[in-house]
């Protein structure tokens, strides 16, 4: 498609363009304006000039929007390859300054620790039916928990799901999520899990969600950590509650640093966790230029991962792992996934036209959950 086939053009094909004119185009769109592999940003409003701030990496991280001539009306047209998500904010000049604003025209967001972004959906993308609350899917519960960990000097705060189906005659596997809280609240993990156990696309499962009160550190290949997580969380778990009790039946889960802790413990401690599901890992390495390209907080994770790319051995079994193609870490995650497919570990690796946010996370859970622990039923999703 053409840029001149664009909505936006039409409306600029007789200059001056009336107000009139704009009410009606903004009336009659949604924005952004998906046109093709086209994505048209609009603002309107008094400015001195407005930028487009979106996260993808390799382009511009700042991009002017067009003024329509002696109007209140800017665009940007941006190209997103087919199933794009792509989360932004304006940035408004007035007086000299500026803010940072969410798009007035658009009611889709995105919410994260920091706050909430717009969110542009390509052309192709739609939100999966699976990450939305099922009213057919019976609830699990959510159990809150305090656990004080020795290896750590201080207690460590979480919660426990339980599946609709729990009997504590049966047995689990176990899934521990790192920055469980956040899961649970940014990506929805508990209406996913709802679903995909009440399709029966995967089996049910017992989810210890974690969270850490210095996860900078202590997810940063942090060996008290590896040793919280393997000599005394699941150990307890494991004498408290109906969990199989082997490898094949342990995964760890994190995204970015989280990623980082799960690789981590596991290496730390082989065999002891037979599945692995790595969701954007924060895995800085030194490569052939000298340098991890990014700062001090890295350090711990640097001289982990360079050891571990010296001679990559098997410690699990299985490991998904995903990244999106929009963050600057799919080149750590497509350099190291190669060294753990060779090891002799089964390695399923998926790159998403995405970023470093928690939606491009959820959008993975049926793929690696699924591929890590199979139902019966998968096919009711593909």
């Amino acid at each position: 498609m053409t840029g001149e086939g664009l909505a936006i053009h039409r409306l600029m094909a007789e200059l001056p363009v009336t107000g009139e004119a704009i009410d009606s185009f903004v009336k009659s769109h949604s924005f952004p304006l998906v046109e093709g592999p086209s994505v048209t940003f609009i603002f309107r409003g008094s400015a001195d000039g407005v930028n487009l701030r979106h996260w993808i990496y390799g382009l511009e991280s700042s991009q002017p929007l067009e003024r329509v001539p002696e109007t209140d009306l800017f665009f940007a047209i941006v190209e997103l390859p087919e199933k794009s998500r792509v989360e932004y904010k304006f940035e408004v000049w007035r007086d000299g300054g500026s803010h940072w604003i969410e798009d007035p025209l658009n009611d889709n967001r995105a919410r994260d620790p920091f706050g909430a972004n717009s969110v542009a959906h390509g052309h192709g993308y739609e939100v999966p039916a699976w990450t939305l609350p099922d009213p057919e899917a019976r609830p699990g519960r959510l159990e809150p928990f305090t656990f004080n960990s020795k290896a750590l000097g201080h207690a460590q705060k979480g919660s426990i799901y339980y599946p609709a189906n729990y009997r504590k005659s049966r047995r689990y596997p176990l899934l521990v999520v790192h920055d469980g809280s956040d899961y649970i609240r940014f990506a929805g993990m508990k209406a996913v899990l709802d679903n995909l156990m009440h399709e029966r696309a995967i089996p049910d499962l017992i989810v210890c969600f974690i969270d850490s009160q210095d996860r900078l550190n202590e997810y940063a290949a942090h060996e008290a950590h590896g040793r919280f997580l393997t000599e005394e969380l699941v150990p307890d778990l494991e004498r408290r509650l109906p969990l199989e009790a082997r490898p094949q039946s342990r995964c760890l889960m994190g995204a970015s640093f989280g990623a980082v802790a799960c690789l981590a413990t596991a290496w730390q401690f082989p065999g002891f966790y037979g599945r692995l599901l790595l969701q954007s890992g924060s895995f800085a390495f030194t490569d052939i230029r000298g340098g991890s390209r990014r700062g001090p907080l890295f350090d711990p994770v640097v001289t982990f991962v360079n050891e571990l790319r010296k001679d990559v051995k098997p410690f699990s079994e299985r490991l998904f792992v995903s990244c999106g193609v929009y963050e600057s870490l799919i080149y750590e995650n497509r350099s190291l996934v190669p060294l753990l497919d060779q090891s002799g570990m089964e390695v399923h690796f998926v790159e998403a036209r995405d970023g470093h946010n928690w939606e491009n996370w959820r959008d993975r859970l049926l793929e690696g959950l699924s591929w890590l622990f199979p139902g019966p039923f998968l096919m009711v999703y593909e």
